[in-house]
C-alpha cells in the first residue's frame, strides 16, 4: 500500500502554474524580446551569430519570430569553454557548475543570484507537486560538486522550507541507516540509484516499505515506466519524474504532477520547441522530435535556442491538476546517441521496458554493442533476481530465448542474452551507464 496522499500536493505558485495561454503568451514574449536584447549587447558570440544570420533583437516582435534566430549547439558551448557565453559581469557570479566532459569539453555555466532563486522556485515547483510541505525531510542523494543534481534538490526543497539532507550520492550504508534512522519523508536522487537502495535494504533483510519514504523525484537519467513501477512497489511511495540540464539550469526545467502525464515546463522561464532533428523543422503539437530550450530569464549564460538532442513531444492540453503549464513526455531517447545496428535504429529504452517488465530479472542490466567481424552485434547481460529466482527457471537455456526472442520483438533485430549471477552486474551511485559502445567507428 502506498504511503503517498494525495491531498499532500499542492500547487506551489499558482499564479504562474496555472496562469491562462494568452496571458503566458504574453509574458514569454516581453521576456524573449529581452533575453535577446540581453544576449546581443552582452555576449559577443550571440552578436556575430545574429548578425550573419541578419536578425536584430528589434526583429523579435512574435513568439513565432524565435524561428528567425539560429539554434546553438553543445558545440557551441565547448568552442566558448569555458566563460566567453557568460552574459553577466563576474563580479555578478555567485556559483559555477559543469557537465562531466565525458563525451568532450564539459559545458560550464555560471550563475547569477537571480539564476540561483528562480532554480530553487523551479525545482520548489516540482517538490510541491509530490508533496513535499515545510516540515518535511528531503533527502537529497544526488550528487553535489558541479553537478546540478544535488544542489538544485537542495535549493528546491529550502525554498519550500523542508529540511534539505545533503546526503550526495554514494556511501550506500550511510544513506540506509539515515533513511531508517533520521526518517526523510522524499528521496531525491537518479531512479537506478533508489533501485539499488531498495535491493540493498532487501540485502539485509529490510522491506524498504518499511522506511518511511512517501515519494520523491527522480532524474538525471532516462527510465522507463516499469522502473516507476518498480520503484513505488518496492517502497510504497510516488515516484514522479524531474527533467533538466546544465545548459538550461538544472533539475527542474520540468516535472511531473502526481498525475504523471507528462512533466510541466516552467514555461514563464523556459520556451519550448519542437524540431524534427534532421530537417530542424518545428514539428506539429504532439509529434515527436528533439525539444530546443530557451531561458528566458536567466542571466548569468542565457542560452537561445539551444538543442538539447533528447526526444520528446508536447502536450498543450490542460492537466487534470491545475496547471496550465504545456507537459513534454518522458525522454524516449537521444537524437545523437540512438542506436544504429545492423541498420536499424534501437533505443535502448525499448531493450529496458522488455527488462523491466520480467520479474525474474533484477533492474541491473547491461548493453554491449561490438562489430566482432564485420557485423554489429549485441550482448543484452541481463541478472537473475534473488527474490524471484524459482525452479521453473532451472532450464536457463530456454529462460535466455525467451529474453531474446521479446528483445527481439520490440527492436525488430536479434540478440545475445547472457545470464549473470544476483548482484553481479555494476550498480551505479549516480547516472547509471546502460550501453557501452565497443565498436571502432574510426
Amino acid at each position: 500500500m502506498s504511503k503517498f496522499k494525495e491531498e499532500d500536493v499542492y500547487i506551489f505558485n499558482p499564479e504562474r502554474e496555472c496562469m491562462s495561454r494568452e496571458d503566458l503568451k504574453e509574458l514569454q514574449l516581453r521576456r524573449l524580446q529581452k533575453v535577446v536584447k540581453y544576449a546581443y549587447e552582452n555576449v559577443e558570440f550571440y552578436k556575430k551569430l545574429y548578425d550573419e544570420a541578419g536578425v536584430k533583437p528589434e526583429n523579435i516582435k512574435t513568439l513565432e519570430d524565435i524561428q528567425k534566430l539560429p539554434f546553438i549547439t553543445k558545440d557551441d558551448l565547448r568552442k566558448t569553454y569555458p566563460f566567453d557565453l557568460q552574459a553577466a559581469p563576474k563580479e555578478d557570479w555567485v556559483e559555477v557548475h559543469s557537465t562531466s566532459g565525458t563525451t568532450g569539453i564539459p559545458t560550464v555555466a555560471a550563475y547569477t543570484q537571480k539564476d540561483i532563486e528562480i532554480w530553487g522556485e523551479c525545482v520548489a515547483r516540482g517538490l510541491a507537486s509530490v508533496g513535499v510541505h515545510k516540515n518535511d525531510v528531503v533527502n537529497v542523494a544526488y550528487g553535489f560538486g558541479l553537478f546540478t543534481g544535488g544542489h538544485g534538490a537542495q535549493y528546491g526543497a529550502q525554498k519550500i522550507g523542508a529540511l534539505a539532507v545533503p546526503m550526495s550520492s554514494g556511501n550506500t550504508q550511510k544513506q540506509m541507516n539515515f533513511l531508517r534512522d533520521f526518517p526523510a519523508d522524499f528521496l531525491c536522487c537518479t531512479p537506478s540509484y533508489a533501485l539499488y537502495l531498495a535491493e540493498s535494504f532487501e540485502k539485509e533483510g529490510i522491506d524498504p516499505k518499511t522506511i518511511p519514504l512517501r515519494g520523491g523525484v527522480y532524474g538525471a537519467e532516462m527510465w522507463t515506466e516499469e522502473i516507476r513501477q518498480k520503484l513505488e512497489n518496492k517502497f510504497g511511495i510516488s515516484a514522479q519524474n524531474i527533467y533538466g540540464l546544465t545548459e538550461v539550469i538544472g533539475p527542474g526545467v520540468s516535472t511531473e504532477c502526481h498525475i504523471k502525464d507528462g512533466m510541466h515546463i516552467a514555461e514563464d522561464h523556459f520556451y519550448p520547441e519542437i524540431i524534427d532533428p534532421e530537417t530542424l523543422e518545428a514539428l506539429p503539437e504532439g509529434e515527436e522530435g528533439e525539444i530546443v530550450f530557451t531561458s528566458l530569464t536567466k542571466t548569468g549564460m542565457p542560452v537561445i535556442r539551444y538543442r538539447t538532442k533528447d526526444l520528446t513531444s508536447l502536450n498543450y492540453d490542460k492537466c487534470e491538476c491545475g496547471r496550465t503549464t504545456v507537459r513534454m513526455s518522458r525522454i524516449t531517447g537521444r537524437s545523437d546517441d540512438m542506436l544504429k545496428v545492423k541498420g536499424v535504429i534501437v533505443f535502448p529504452k525499448q531493450i529496458e521496458e522488455v527488462i523491466m517488465k520480467m520479474d525474474e530479472l533484477s533492474p541491473a542490466y547491461q548493453i554491449i554493442v561490438s562489430r566482432p567481424g564485420t557485423l554489429d552485434q549485441i550482448e543484452v547481460q541481463v541478472e537473475l533476481d534473488q527474490a524471484n529466482f524459482t525452479d521453473s527457471l532451472i532450464n536457463l537455456a530456454t529462460f535466455k530465448q525467451t529474453i531474446a526472442k521479446k528483445i527481439k520483438e520490440a527492436i525488430g533485430i536479434g540478440v545475445k542474452v547472457t545470464l549473470a549471477e544476483p548482484y553481479s552486474l555494476p550498480r551505479s551511485e549516480g547516472k547509471a551507464v546502460r550501453v557501452i559502445d565497443q565498436r571502432d567507428f574510426s
